[in-house]
C-alpha cells in the first residue's frame, strides 16, 4: 500500500494549493474528531474501510495452487466461488479486487493478512486456534465435517476384530496430512497417537493411501468426497468415515487492526441470501 510522500511546499494554507491527487487523498483520509475519516466519495468511514476505498481496491490473498470449485483459472480468468465471494465484498465497498496469489500454502495466505501485504484472506481457510492468534477470522461461510479415506486391505489389517467405531476414534495407525494445513493441526489434536505423515500436496497424500503406503488420509469431507466423485471406480480399495461431531468451518481471514472491517464483514455475510453448503459446493463442481 504506496503512500505519496509529502513534498515541501511554501507556506501557504493547503486550501490555496493546486494539491496533485495522491496528495489530495492523503488530506481526505484526515480523520475527523470523531475518529471517522471522510473520502473523496463524500462518504463518512471507519479508518481502515476508508484506507482501502481510499486506494480503490480491495487486495485479497488466495493460495496460489487452484482448488476447484472455490478458485480456479480458466484461461486468464481466475473464477470460482470464492472469487465471486471477494468479488462481491468488493462491490458493496465500491472498489475494484486484486488478487494476491503469491501463497504456496495456506498458513501463507494467513501470513500475508497478518503482515498487512493483503486486506483479506479468502482460500479456503479453515478457522484454527493457531492462526487465530496471528489474524481475526470472520464468522464461519461454509461447515464442513471431517472425513477419512482408508485404504480397506491395510485398514482390515489393522483394525483386526475391533468394532469400526473403536478402530477410528482411538486410531493409532498412520494418517496422512497435508503439510502446513488446518488437518496438520487437526491430526495432532483429535488424533495423538496415530503415525502422522506429512505430505507436500494433496495428490501425494491420496497416491499414498491408494497405494498402501499409510492406511488413512485425513481432511474435510467436500474433498474426500471429491476423490471418489471423480472416480467412482476406487470405491473398490478405499472408503470414507466422516466424522459428524468434528466440524471444519472455513472462514475469511482479517488484520488484527481492522475491527470495523472484520464487523463489515460478518454482516455481509449473514445478509448475503447464497449460503454455502457441501450440496451447494458438490453441485459446483459440475459446471
Amino acid at each position: 500500500m504506496a503512500v505519496a510522500a509529502w513534498q515541501a511546499v511554501p507556506a501557504l494554507s493547503a486550501s490555496s494549493l493546486p494539491v496533485p491527487n495522491p496528495v489530495r487523498s492523503v488530506l481526505a483520509a484526515k480523520p475527523a474528531a470523531s475518529g471517522l475519516v471522510k473520502v473523496e466519495d463524500g462518504r463518512t468511514l471507519a479508518p481502515d474501510i476508508a484506507r482501502i476505498v481510499n486506494k480503490g481496491e480491495l487486495v485479497i490473498a488466495m493460495l496460489g495452487v487452484d482448488t476447484p470449485p472455490f478458485f480456479s483459472t480458466k484461461g486468464d480468468t481466475l473464477v470460482g466461488l470464492e472469487v465471486d465471494l471477494a468479488r462481491a465484498i468488493a462491490k458493496e465497498l465500491k472498489v475494484s479486487v486484486r488478487f494476491d496469489r503469491s501463497a504456496k500454502t495456506f498458513n501463507e495466505v494467513v501470513d500475508i493478512v497478518a503482515r498487512g501485504d493483503a486486506d483479506l484472506g479468502v482460500s479456503k481457510l479453515s478457522r484454527t486456534l493457531a492462526r487465530a492468534q496471528r489474524i481475526s477470522f470472520s464468522d464461519p461461510y461454509l461447515r464442513l465435517a471431517h472425513s477419512f479415506i482408508l485404504n480397506r486391505v491395510r485398514f482390515a489389517e489393522y483394525a483386526g476384530a475391533m468394532p469400526l467405531p473403536s478402530a477410528i476414534r482411538q486410531y493409532k495407525g498412520s494418517l496422512g496430512v497435508l503439510a502446513k494445513s488446518s488437518f496438520d493441526d487437526y491430526a495432532q489434536r483429535n488424533f495423538p497417537q496415530a503415525d502422522i505423515r506429512e505430505y507436500p500436496n494433496w495428490e501425494e497424500v491420496l497416491k499414498a493411501v491408494q497405494t498402501g503406503q499409510i492406511i488413512a488420509a485425513y481432511r474435510d469431507e467436500f474433498e474426500v468426497k471429491r476423490v471418489l466423485r471423480s472416480d467412482p471406480t476406487l470405491s473398490l480399495t478405499l472408503r470414507t468415515v466422516t466424522f459428524k461431531d468434528l466440524e471444519d468451518t472455513l472462514g475469511i481471514a482479517v488484520g488484527i487492526q481492522d475491527t470495523v472491517l472484520l464487523s463489515f464483514i460478518n454482516q455481509f455475510l449473514s445478509q448475503s441470501s447464497e449460503k454455502l453448503t457441501i450440496d451447494v459446493v458438490l453441485k459446483a463442481l459440475d459446471r
